[in-house]
């Protein structure tokens, strides 16, 4: 699939969805994420351009914001044994990476949200692979996220609680009553892409289906999260509170997170583009009711790999000429000078063509001869002028020229002189 990757994605790209949601084998997964996002592409189109030096990076704060948040991963975490000094490793790869990323989009600046996406990437991937990876989330799947105000993720807070009073009505009211704004629980889980929430294993299923679909799995993740966490009255009682619920949230239940409890409340969950598409206008509509304009313009997001293809199309091979007419060995090109044959060799093919048709006609039998003769001549009367034919071969007026051919076609199919020579 990954060597024919445009003919799948323009004529089956539902058999890579599915693919995708069953799991993409951990020996591809790296390649196979840099087609999905477009990765590839713009590593080929931008050639040379992460070319960055280590020393002197922009933020001198990023070793002790990346030891404190390395640390909160827990020991169990993958990121819990990251080597986040200036030492070679993983660690000297994650600052070029998100120094690279400074340096390509100095309007938006550092977001240490972006860290656990970029430590995601590079350990499936080498480090300029992981860079352009990253800008695709950035610029494709969450554009706007990473911004100073971080309004495009408060816009999807709106969405997100939008979409829970039809997901689970019991859980968007228990969140109603008690005023709890959607950026006090997604916020974490939208930026990081669920890579600090979710198990490891979790992790990868959902960015399987995050590179192919685009955002709305993150939704879907969301809203399976907060539907099976406060979606029943049992769950609610140990929520009276702000403070409790918020805790119910942080800590989730591991069974409602485990990967093939999730992943098929994932797929199963009816929550289309089109539908967070249309609340994205009904929510922006409101944000400029009340708080006006967006300050931050970022472009439109694209869901998933499809998409961001059609946007973005790779480089195709240069077509090669392949002539639709065919002509002779011997024959002149058109627009091309040829001589013109000498008079002697056309009388010599005349001779040849009038000599090969005198054996011919000696060969056939006096009825053979009369039928090929009756024959040329009907080829010869299809460029002679109506009224020559009529002058010549004058017709009796009661006869039809149809009915003629066809008994003249039966009478000679039913003679053994025209069978043998039709055979």
């Amino acid at each position: 699939m990954l060597n024919n990757w445009d003919k799948w994605m323009a004529k089956k790209h539902k058999k890579i969805r599915l693919r995708c949601q069953k799991g993409i084998p951990p020996s591809l997964r790296g390649r196979a994420w840099q087609y999905l996002s477009g990765g590839k592409v713009k590593l080929q189109q931008n050639p040379g351009k992460f070319d960055v030096s280590l020393p002197s990076f922009l933020h001198p704060t990023l070793p002790s914001m990346f030891l404190g948040w390395a640390s909160s991963c827990g020991s169990n975490s993958p990121y819990a044994n990251l080597d986040l000094s200036r030492g070679p490793g993983m660690g000297q790869d994650l600052f070029r990476v998100l120094k690279a990323y400074t340096l390509y989009r100095p309007e938006e600046g550092y977001c240490q949200a972006q860290a656990p996406i970029a430590a995601v990437l590079l350990m499936h991937m080498p480090a300029e692979q992981a860079f352009w990876c990253l800008v695709q989330i950035c610029e494709k799947y969450l554009p706007g996220y990473y911004s100073e105000k971080l309004e495009a993720i408060q816009l999807d807070g709106e969405i997100l609680f939008s979409l829970l009073q039809k997901v689970s009505p019991v859980a968007h009211k228990h969140l109603s009553r008690q005023k709890i704004d959607p950026l006090l629980y997604m916020t974490e889980w939208f930026m990081c892409a669920f890579a600090r929430t979710l198990p490891w294993s979790s992790v990868l299923r959902v960015w399987d289906m995050f590179f192919c679909e685009g955002v709305k799995i993150i939704f879907r993740v969301g809203l399976v999260l907060l539907k099976h966490a406060l979606g029943s009255p049992e769950k609610l009682k140990a929520c009276q509170g702000q403070y409790e619920t918020i805790e119910q949230l942080r800590s989730l239940s591991p069974k409602i997170m485990q990967e093939a409890f999730l992943v098929q409340e994932v797929v199963e969950l009816p929550v289309t583009e089109r539908q967070i598409e249309r609340e994205h206008l009904i929510q922006l509509r409101r944000w400029q009711e009340t708080r006006g304009e967006l300050q931050c313009r970022s472009p439109p997001r694209l869901h998933g790999a499809k998409a961001i293809l059609d946007a973005e199309p790779g480089p195709r091979p240069a077509l090669q000429p392949s002539p639709s007419i065919r002509l002779p060995p011997d024959a002149p090109l058109p627009g091309s000078k040829a001589k013109p044959k000498p008079p002697k060799q056309v009388q010599k093919e005349q001779r040849r063509q009038t000599k090969a048709s005198g054996q011919l006609d000696k060969s056939l039998s006096p009825n053979q001869a009369a039928v090929v003769t009756a024959a040329g001549d009907a080829c010869l009367s299809q460029d002679v002028p109506s009224k020559d034919l009529a002058s010549q071969n004058p017709a009796p007026q009661d006869s039809a020229p149809q009915d003629l051919a066809h008994h003249c076609s039966q009478e000679s199919l039913t003679s053994q002189e025209s069978e043998d020579t039709y055979l």
